[in-house]
């Protein structure tokens, strides 16, 4: 959090800059800002003050940061939150993606739980009720994912109107289950039940146990293709150019400790998804982990060895959670293993001592290949979370809490 705290505030126009060199410095020319990396500050800042309650600064930056994102991203007359705005605010793209308007969610109510401030609770509900309006597929389940600013589901193809994904149907679990916690309403509650079971039913394939990609409406797995406005998209290194229906190592292990987590707010115990859990992250253990160099890699096939062998930062982040979760749960020695082997890596190839963050992506023997330290989709929400996830998780087994190494 410290690289965040000297370097992300928008001093001028409020709002906070994400895109940071390897060298740590700020790029003049990627100063737009984007739903993603603008929510995902508000949650870090918001955290980072629950974690350390004497810590007004934090708090504060959090504060600012709503401030410029209720100002300038939300949609004044059809509602939501636009995509992205210039650094002084001006809109570039109001497109309504549902994976931005669930990570307003997510950070609004962490915002509304560190802070109190009733905005962060009243702006998430609102966000929540368009969704219910606008998004939810009354006919076959789950949730339209893109469309325009006006909330009409956008064209087929590249703009993918007619698709939907784990990607986004996983943070919408995420988002509901804080959302739930902030407010305590059934409506949310059941809202979240409700995702879990969808992603359960029909994008986690029974056979090989892993998490899917890209479907039809009706939810029939079909090859994965970049999409406007996503990740994908914009990713850097090694790709598979042949749309595949194919899986990614980090969905699948993130999915598992969010189900876990969701478990806890609803009050059922942790364990209750376990069978599932344990097969995602089985999964990972037998295609997605390197055993000889430590860490993840990024996607592959249901069954057979991994497609894209270089290692991303936030699956290797989210690994670390899941593997602790799935030892917890199962005691089995496997998964603390894992965890070894993705910190060990990560602490030797990933991470910048000097800088106190995390590079966005090495090769598969750890050699930087986008060294840089932030961009419009990276800031502190994976890498930061997950070692906090981690700490919280080691300090509870080794007090004995879990009964596992106690």
């Amino acid at each position: 959090m410290p690289f965040w705290t000297k370097r992300a505030i928008d001093e001028r126009y409020g709002g906070y800059f994400t895109c940071f060199d390897a060298e740590g410095r700020l790029d003049e020319a990627d100063t737009d800002k984007h739903i993603v990396t603008q929510t995902r500050l508000i949650w870090g800042f918001s955290t980072f003050h629950m974690i350390d309650p004497q810590d007004q600064v934090s708090l504060a930056y959090a504060r600012q940061g709503v401030d410029f994102f209720i100002e300038h991203f939300w949609d004044t007359r059809h509602g939501g939150w636009a995509w992205k705005v210039a650094r002084d605010g001006m809109l570039i793209d109001n497109g309504k993606v549902v994976y931005g308007q669930s990570f307003a969610i997510y950070a609004l109510a962490t915002y509304f739980l560190a802070s109190g401030d009733p905005r962060g609770l009243d702006y998430a509900e609102r966000t929540f009720d368009l969704l219910q309006r606008y998004c939810v597929d009354v006919a076959r389940g789950g949730y339209y994912e893109n469309l325009e600013p006006d909330w009409q589901r956008s064209p087929g193809g590249f703009c993918a109107g007619d698709r939907k994904s784990l990607d986004i149907h996983m943070h919408l679990l995420e988002c509901f289950t804080v959302l739930a916690q902030a407010s305590g309403k059934e409506i949310h509650r059941r809202r979240l039940q409700e995702v879990i079971d969808i992603i359960l039913a029909h994008m986690v394939d029974p056979e090989n146990g892993c998490g899917g990609n890209q479907y039809d409406l009706a939810f029939n797995p079909i090859p994965a293709v970049a999409i406007r406005r996503t990740w994908n998209a914009d990713r850097e290194g090694e790709a598979v150019e042949t749309p595949t229906d194919t899986t990614s190592y980090g969905h699948n292990i993130e999915l598992a400790w969010l189900l876990v987590r969701a478990c806890e707010i609803l009050g059922k115990p942790r364990d209750v998804y376990g069978d599932v859990v344990r097969r995602l992250v089985d999964h990972s253990l037998r295609y997605g982990l390197d055993r000889d160099h430590g860490g993840v890699y990024r996607d592959g096939p249901h069954a057979g060895p991994a497609l894209v062998r270089d290692k991303e930062f936030w699956q290797n982040a989210e690994a670390l959670v899941g593997y602790l979760d799935a030892f917890e749960i199962t005691g089995a020695p496997e998964y603390l293993e894992a965890f070894e082997l993705v910190w060990s890596f990560a602490r030797r190839a990933m991470i910048n001592h000097t800088l106190g963050e995390w590079m966005t992506l090495v090769s598969e023997s750890g050699e930087p290949i986008v060294a840089a330290i932030g961009n419009p989709w990276k800031a502190c929400y994976h890498s930061g979370r997950a070692v906090w996830e981690s700490i919280r998780r080691l300090d509870m087994l080794l007090s004995g809490r879990f009964g596992v190494l106690g």
